[in-house]
């Protein structure tokens, strides 16, 4: 017999609500970002241009086809592809980088190469980065003489240990 949960009523199922991004496709033979699989948070970006990439640290400012119109109030994070980083060491430079209610522009992403040998080729189309796309909060920051104190206190950067 399945389970059927809490006081044998079948279990409820969530779905969040869908926020919907005005887009602007800039590249007509590129995919829109997309969902790898259902529940997925991040969208994958693809490349628009094809790069080479070299070893230890080189970089580069890859354009990905795309412009979006995030509502105020959220903000977009681009993320790297943990893929790319496990299998070739490549990732993005400023993660996760931060995309601005207020941004226009075509999307891009940041890489760098961090194998000490091998150059890594961004083919154009392939996926290069994620998209996360987040609530935010802003803040008022208030002046004050004195912080209120916390069982951390002022300990940071591997205070708490290894």
């Amino acid at each position: 017999m399945p389970d059927r949960g809490c006081r044998g009523r079948a279990p409820v199922i969530y779905r969040a609500p869908v926020l919907e991004i005005p887009i602007l496709r800039l590249d007509p033979d590129l995919p829109l970002p997309a969902y790898a699989t259902e529940g997925d948070a991040g969208a994958d970006l693809v490349a628009r241009d094809n790069v080479v990439l070299a070893p230890r640290g080189g970089r580069a400012l890859v354009a990905t086809g795309a412009a979006i119109a995030i509502p105020e109030g959220y903000a977009g994070f681009v993320q790297p592809r943990s893929g790319l980083a496990l299998n070739h060491g490549v990732t993005c430079l400023n993660t996760p980088g931060l995309i601005d209610s207020g941004y226009r522009g075509e999307l891009k992403v940041l890489l760098v190469n961090t194998d000490p040998e091998t150059p890594f080729h961004v083919v154009r189309g392939e996926r290069i980065a994620q998209l996360v796309i987040q609530r935010v909060e802003h803040c008022r920051f208030a002046l004050v003489d004195e912080l209120p104190p916390s069982s951390r206190g002022e300990g940071g950067f591997g205070s708490t240990g290894r």
